[in-house]
């Protein structure tokens, strides 16, 4: 299976932000994200048509602001959030702040047991960092 097939599945999140170039370029440095299949752009403006980024293993897919289009720029509180899983949270947690995401919520345990934190990049991108707990991925397996 190829890396297409293999990321071309299920919910896959489509962002509209407005400067992608520079936002595809943060992601690579601050989430570890992979470009795969390059960037399709418009003929006209060179402006970002679509991008497929990998992150920790799940894909996210991203276009320019366009004039004249409907969508707005994705902003963090427009009611959604990304959201990174991870068993190493902390490695996560720790790349995306020193890259410049401003944090809104520390990364800490919490009440359901998970270690959890959240964060906006700075395209006003809302992002949280799960790392479940040992019970919890128990509970979840059915253990």
């Amino acid at each position: 299976m190829s890396d297409y097939e293999r990321l071309m599945r299920g919910v896959i999140p489509y962002l509209t932000i407005d400067g992608v170039d520079e936002a595809i370029a943060f992601y690579q440095t601050a989430l570890g994200a992979v470009l795969h299949g390059g960037v399709t752009r418009a003929p006209e403006s060179g402006k970002v048509l679509n991008a497929l980024l990998e992150i920790n293993g799940g894909a996210i897919m991203l276009a320019d602001v366009f004039d004249g289009m409907p969508d707005l720029p994705a902003k963090a509180g427009h009611g959604f959030m990304m959201q990174i899983v991870s068993h190493d949270g902390q490695a996560f947690w720790d790349r995306a702040i020193a890259g410049g995401c401003t944090i809104v919520t520390p990364f800490e345990p919490q009440f359901w047991g998970d270690t959890w934190g959240q964060f906006n990049d700075p395209f006003g991108i809302g992002w949280a960092v799960n790392q479940p707990s040992q019970t919890n991925r128990e509970k979840a397996a059915g253990q």
